[in-house]
């Protein structure tokens, strides 16, 4: 999905993030964003960097879930 959000409000983003996490478990998305909301949602990231000119670099960051903690 290519930017699929860029043209959405903040509510319909959050509206898209919610759709995209109900489909998760039984399907895999790969999603090319800026929006910061609908990166918050990923397990992992993966981005593009040029430290130096003419050199691009490959990042990849991959989240933990936490659980929850009893009081």
């Amino acid at each position: 999905l290519d930017e699929i959000d860029a043209p959405l409000d903040d509510t319909n983003v959050g509206r898209f993030v919610e759709m995209v996490k109900h489909f998760k478990d039984r399907t895999q998305f790969i999603v090319i964003t800026h929006n910061k909301k609908t990166m918050g949602m990923a397990e992992k990231l993966y981005g593009v960097s040029m430290e130096e000119k003419g050199v691009s670099k490959i990042l990849m960051m991959e989240f933990q879930k936490r659980e929850a903690a009893l009081v």
